[in-house]
């Protein structure tokens, strides 16, 4: 660490440059201080940063710099073009499968929504928001969300994400989905 800078502009330094969380104990090693010292450091530069465009986040095991969330409307109008698509159904579905049942097999994914989510798993581990986490004792290559996935969600652990026993549909919603499920039913009937 350089003389002349203070600890909470060196940590505020490498959190800007680093595309990924940073966790106390990196921000410890890379400074060379204490992981007490990363922490008393992180809470006054989280005060610093408080009032300005930037603020400190505590996400997926670490420490990122993001915006303040009084700018969303406006930052939402300036990146209004998304690098990538919106996800499909099909591979939201897929998603919320492995990131409440996680580690979650292919054949576990495809049962629970009636089809086969072969492309759906594809694009997901493209885009880095799953991954493989091994396999079945039958052989099935095991799912698990990644930390990117916890990043673009804002969530800082997978106990954030909203409990699914409160999920509550609109009528119209609700009768969609009971149809989709009695239909998949229909069909699983069927010889």
């Amino acid at each position: 660490m350089s003389a002349g800078a203070s600890l909470e502009t060196v940590v505020e330094a490498l959190l800007f440059l680093s595309p990924e969380p940073v966790s106390t104990a990196e921000l410890a090693e890379a400074c060379e201080v204490t992981e007490a010292e990363i922490d008393r450091a992180i809470d006054r530069l989280g005060t610093a940063l408080a009032e300005r465009g930037v603020v400190l986040r505590q996400v997926a095991g670490g420490h990122t710099l993001a915006a303040h969330p009084d700018a969303a409307d406006s930052a939402r109008r300036l990146l209004a073009r998304p690098k990538t698509p919106p996800l499909t159904q099909a591979q939201a579905e897929t998603l919320a499968i492995i990131a409440y049942l996680q580690p979650v097999s292919r054949p576990e994914i495809a049962r629970i929504r009636g089809v086969s989510s072969e492309s759906a798993l594809h694009t997901l581990t493209e885009r880095g928001l799953i991954e493989e986490s091994g396999r079945s004792r039958f052989g099935a290559v095991i799912y698990r969300t990644t930390a990117l996935f916890e990043r673009l969600f804002g969530l800082s652990g997978l106990d954030q994400l909203p409990d699914a026993s409160r999920f509550d549909p609109a009528p119209e919603d609700e009768r969609e989905l009971r149809e989709r499920l009695l239909r998949a039913g229909e069909q699983r009937a069927e010889p």
